[in-house]
C-alpha cells in the first residue's frame, strides 16, 4: 500500500507562518491539501504572497494577524478562522519572540518574560482557544516547534532554553490530558536549519557544527515541514507526548 500524507478536508492554523521555517510549513501543508490560516505578527507582506501563492495553486487560505502572546487576539483569530474557514484540526505553534543571546549574567530580565510567553503561554492560550472545538470533533492535532538547544543547554541560550523547556514541560501535561478525545500533541525540534535567507551562501555546512552531527550536514526547512506534515496526518494518529528532533542526530533523545 502507498503511504500518502492527505490532510484535505483539515483545516491548520501555523503561527509564525511568515517566518523562515513557517512559510515552508505553511506551503507544505496546503500542498498536502489543508486549508490553512497564515498567521503573522508584522510581516504583511509575506502573508500576502503566501496567501496568493497557494491559491494560485489551487488551495485555500487566508491571512489572520495578532499577537500570541495576548488572549484577546488569539481569540479574535479564533473567530475569524472559524468565520473564513472552520475550527483548525490542525494547530502549529512555531511562532516565538526574537532577541539577542548572550549570559545568563548579561541576559536582560524581559528577554526571559518573552521567551515565556511565547513559548509557554502561546500555547496555553492556543490550546484554551482551539482544542475544546477538537475535543468536540473527536480529532486534533497540537504540534509545537521546540528546537534542539532545550538538549543542549550551551552557554548564551539560557532564554530561549527556558521557554522552550517550559513548553516541553506543558506538551507532554497536555498530550496526558487531551488524549482521551484523540487529540495527539507532539512537538518538531529542529537543528540548525538551512532556510530561504541562507541558500546561496558560500558554505552553508559550517564545519563547527556539522562536524557533530552523524549526518554530516545541516538540514532544510523542507525537512522539518515534512515532519510537521507527518504529524498533523492520519499516519501518527498514535503518537503523542513526542520531541522529535530534526537534526541529522545531532541531539538524541535518552531512554
Amino acid at each position: 500500500m502507498m503511504l500518502n500524507i492527505d490532510l484535505t478536508g483539515k483545516i491548520a492554523l501555523v503561527t509564525g507562518a511568515t517566518g523562515q521555517l513557517g512559510r515552508v510549513m505553511t506551503r507544505t501543508l496546503a500542498q498536502c491539501g489543508a486549508k490553512v490560516a497564515i498567521h503573522y505578527m508584522s510581516n504583511a507582506a509575506k502573508a500576502r504572497e503566501l496567501l496568493q501563492e497557494i491559491e494560485e495553486a489551487g488551495g485555500q487560505a487566508m491571512i489572520v494577524q495578532g499577537d500570541i502572546t495576548k488572549k484577546e487576539q488569539i481569540e479574535s483569530m479564533k473567530e475569524q478562522i472559524r468565520e473564513q474557514l472552520g475550527d483548525p484540526d490542525i494547530v502549529v505553534a512555531n511562532a516565538v519572540v526574537q532577541y539577542g543571546w548572550t549570559s545568563v549574567l548579561e541576559q536582560a530580565p524581559e528577554d526571559y518574560v518573552s521567551q515565556f510567553e511565547s513559548c509557554v503561554m502561546q500555547n496555553v492560550l492556543l490550546a484554551k482557544a482551539f482544542i475544546p472545538a477538537m475535543i468536540e470533533k473527536g480529532r486534533g492535532r497540537m504540534i509545537g516547534i521546540n528546537t534542539e538547544c532545550a538538549m543542549q543547554n550551551f552557554p548564551n541560550q539560557s532564554a530561549y532554553t527556558a521557554g522552550k523547556r517550559g513548553m516541553d514541560g506543558l506538551y507532554r501535561v497536555l498530550a496526558k490530558e487531551v488524549g482521551a478525545h484523540q487529540i495527539t500533541v507532539n512537538q518538531v525540534a529542529p537543528g540548525w536549519t538551512i532556510s530561504e535567507k541562507d541558500r546561496g551562501a558560500d558554505d552553508l555546512n559550517d564545519a563547527s557544527y556539522v562536524n557533530q552531527v552523524p549526518l554530516k550536514r545541516r538540514g532544510e526547512d523542507q525537512d522539518i515541514a515534512n515532519a510537521v506534515a507527518f504529524l498533523a496526518s492520519d499516519l501518527a494518529g498514535f503518537i503523542t507526548g513526542a520531541y522529535i528532533p530534526v537534526n541529522g542526530g545531532n541531539v538524541m533523545p535518552a531512554i
